[in-house]
């Protein structure tokens, strides 16, 4: 079970991040990301930042974002007030996928 603190910790990077994502960075690719949830550890040493892109190969997007993590850590370490920044993990979101596939099977069974 998450703390309160995790919990705000966790909301206050994915905001952080959308903003990055919206105005600072510089890369095409990644102005289109959007961070759907972001999970930091306990111990507050790993954070799983997950996100979807529309219409781009998420591959691709992956990679740029591995090579922008030193970047994006810096951005999050100067605007969420925590003593240590932690190590940032890119997980492309599966879930908005796979609710897609879900509503186009309760179409296709419903005519």
């Amino acid at each position: 079970m998450q703390t309160v603190k995790l919990e705000r910790l966790n909301n206050a990077f994915m905001e952080q991040f959308n903003i990055i994502f919206g105005t600072e960075v510089k890369n095409p690719i990644l102005k289109n990301v959007i961070v759907t949830s972001v999970q930091i550890t306990n111990d507050l040493s790993y954070a799983k930042v997950y996100f979807t892109c529309f219409d781009l190969n998420r591959e691709q997007v992956l990679k740029e974002l591995k090579e922008s993590a030193s970047f994006l850590r810096g951005e999050i370490s100067k605007r969420v007030e925590i003593r240590h920044t932690p190590e940032l993990i890119f997980l492309y979101d599966e879930s908005l996928e796979y609710a897609r596939r879900i509503e186009e099977k309760i179409k296709e069974i419903n005519e």
